[in-house]
């Protein structure tokens, strides 16, 4: 959400689905806790029905918080950058994966990419052991990312939005490195 796959404000406009409700957190208070939901209007008028409470909620500061947050990706062009250097990193990325055998799949949007990384391209084994590899050499050069997918096989890619084409060529060299040192 909030511009980060690079085409759409949400994830799911790049699908065509319009979905019931939106819940969001982390992005839209950028560490202040804030969360919010949004619905169609016909779901919004039968919630008027009850009375809902919340202690915090509201919260002017808050508020004030989120509201920034929406200034800047707006104001910086972060939807944009995220397009842009999403594409940078995945085409690095699709190009590793020409020298690294380790790398099974690049996918995603903007700047949401995940590299699955496989003992075997034609099996899908999982690399389970040489992704903590990765991942800890990547971390001692100074790029810290995560892991995901059922097997733990998948590097999340998320970088701040605001990161600069000079970082994502250095995050690109680092994981060059960092498959290399894993031994494939």
């Amino acid at each position: 959400g909030f511009g980060r796959t690079g085409d759409h404000y949400w994830g799911f406009q790049n699908f065509g689905v319009t979905p019931d409700f939106v819940t969001m957190a982390k992005g839209i208070g950028n560490g202040v806790p804030l969360g919010a939901v949004t619905t169609r209007m016909d779901i919004a008028k039968t919630l008027t029905q009850r009375i809902h409470f919340n202690t915090f909620g509201g919260n002017p500061v808050c508020m004030a918080a989120g509201l920034a947050v929406l200034d800047v990706i707006d104001e910086e062009g972060l939807q944009q950058n995220s397009k842009v250097l999403g594409k940078r990193f995945k085409n690095g990325f699709e190009k590793m994966q020409k020298s690294h055998s380790l790398i099974g799949d690049v996918r995603g949007m903007g700047l949401m990419l995940g590299v699955e990384l496989v003992r075997d391209r034609e099996t899908k084994e999982p690399a389970k052991q040489q992704t903590l590899d990765v991942l800890e050499a990547a971390r001692e050069m100074g790029v810290l990312v995560g892991k995901g997918g059922l097997d733990g096989n998948v590097l999340r890619i998320k970088p701040p939005m605001c990161i600069t084409a000079d970082d994502v060529d250095f995050a690109l060299d680092v994981f060059d490195r960092s498959l290399s040192m894993a031994g494939v």
